[in-house]
């Protein structure tokens, strides 16, 4: 089980509270998961990566076990600790301007 953390408005546009638990099924990595968050709740495709190409949005970061790892290919396995549930898979809102 995988749990992942959702910036606030990406939790409301779900209406979740808190954390959200997914089954992945193979290799626990970056698509995978998104692709598992997605399925569950088709009204975030498009909000953290592109509907065509897949790729991340320019203002979302990914992070896990104190490591950034948004410019990390999204077919990278991820750390064992959040595969085996330990960790959360944190999707941010990055911040921009002055």
């Amino acid at each position: 089980m995988i749990r992942l953390v959702l910036p606030t408005h990406l939790k409301t546009l779900a209406n979740v509270s808190g954390e959200v638990r997914l089954d992945v099924s193979g290799t626990v990595t970056q698509a995978a998961v998104l692709d598992a968050l997605e399925a569950a709740y088709p009204m975030l495709q498009g909000t953290i990566r592109d509907h065509v190409t897949l790729k991340r949005r320019a203002f979302v970061r990914f992070y896990a076990c104190e490591q950034d790892l948004s410019h990390e290919p999204p077919d990278t396995p991820l750390p064992d600790d959040v595969v085996k549930g330990k960790e959360p898979f944190l999707v941010v809102g990055a911040m921009a301007g002055g």
